[in-house]
Formats: structure tokens, C-alpha cells, sequence
């Protein structure tokens, strides 16, 4: 069973990864976006992880809305607002409980997914954050690796991809040929997410 301190292991290990790859996210996005898709993830998730050592929710789907929340009020762009809500709506859909199943967490990632499909207008294919998180929630059903490893690969799927949504699609046949900087992001947030389970 997966509690509120696993949670707050999850969203630390996305910070201390985010920071560790802001500079290559910053890369990614400088030949098809705004150049500012790490710094801007590092402020958000760095701000989680300091509000979560003030704070202490004491269930999981606290801890997600409480860092959703966080990230929509630190983060510019678009980012923010995606995984913004993503969170908040994966932790609305744990509810109140004190333990959560691994099961249970997958369903509301995915219900978390589907929101950030109908914020943004994306699907999969579209080369965003969509290509690596639809894979990672069809795959942690087996396993926490499982979903790193498919969330991994649907974000180095998305370079040959044109892009369809998001600042990258006034690029045309421009963006292809870049990794999504979103579907990386995502990719690191899935990690963290096997990273805590082994701790």
C-alpha cells in the first residue's frame, strides 16, 4: 500500500530530478518552444518540494493537490497548468483515503491524463507530454519499471513526429527531428515515481 510519505517521496525525487535535467529540458525546448521548459519546471517542482517540508498533508491525494496547486501558481507557460493539473486531478481521484494500491494510483493517473487530453486538445501522437504519459498509465498496471521504461520511449518516439499542439506546431515540419521537451519532463516525472517505490 502506497501512503501519503510515498507521495511526498515521489514529488521530491520529480524535483531533485527536474533540477538535475533542467539544463537539457532548457536544450530540448530552445529549437522548438520558448527555451524556458526546465527553468520553469525546477521553480514549479522546487517550490513543491519546500511547501511539502512546510506542509505535511496526510493522505496521498492531499499531497498531489497540494503540489498541483503549487506548480499552477509557480509555473509560467503552459506547463503549469498541465501539470498543474495532472496532479490535482490524480489526487481528486484518490479522495480521501489514507493508503492507496498501486492499482488504485494507476487509475487515477489515468484519470489525470485524460484531463490534461481535455485541457490541451492533445492526443497521442501529437508530440507533447500525451506520447509519454498514455504509455506510462498502460504500463504501470504491470509495474512501476514497466511504466518508466514505456513513458522513456514514448518520449524518444516523439522526435520523428511533427508537431500538432503546443508552441512546437507553429514550427510545421520544423519540429521534426526534436525530442518533445514535455514527453521528456513527463518521462522523469514516471521515473521518480519507481525511483521512491525502491527506497
Amino acid at each position: 500500500m502506497l501512503d501519503a510519505d510515498f507521495f511526498r517521496r515521489w514529488m521530491t525525487a520529480t524535483a531533485a530530478s527536474v533540477d538535475r535535467e533542467a539544463e537539457r529540458l532548457t536544450a530540448l525546448d530552445s529549437p522548438i518552444g520558448d527555451a524556458d521548459h526546465g527553468s520553469n519546471l525546477q521553480r514549479g517542482f522546487h517550490a513543491v518540494a519546500v511547501t511539502l517540508e512546510k506542509e505535511a498533508p496526510d493522505t496521498p491525494g492531499a499531497v498531489l493537490v497540494l503540489a498541483g496547486r503549487q506548480l499552477i501558481s509557480t509555473v509560467g507557460g503552459a506547463s503549469g497548468p498541465l501539470y498543474g493539473t495532472l496532479l490535482r486531478r490524480t489526487g481528486k481521484e484518490l479522495g480521501d483515503t489514507a493508503e492507496v494500491t498501486e492499482e488504485q494510483l494507476t487509475d487515477a493517473l489515468r484519470a489525470g491524463v485524460d484531463a490534461v487530453m481535455q485541457l490541451g486538445g492533445a492526443a497521442p501522437g501529437d508530440k507533447t507530454m500525451i506520447d509519454a504519459l498514455v504509455p506510462a498509465v498502460d504500463a504501470l498496471s504491470d509495474s512501476f519499471a514497466a511504466g518508466r521504461a514505456a513513458a522513456e520511449e514514448g518520449a524518444v518516439a516523439t522526435t520523428p513526429l511533427q508537431a500538432r499542439k503546443g508552441r512546437a506546431s507553429y514550427l510545421g515540419e520544423r519540429s521534426i527531428g526534436h525530442q518533445d521537451p514535455g514527453a521528456t519532463s513527463s518521462a522523469l516525472l514516471i521515473a521518480a515515481l519507481e525511483e521512491a517505490s525502491v527506497e
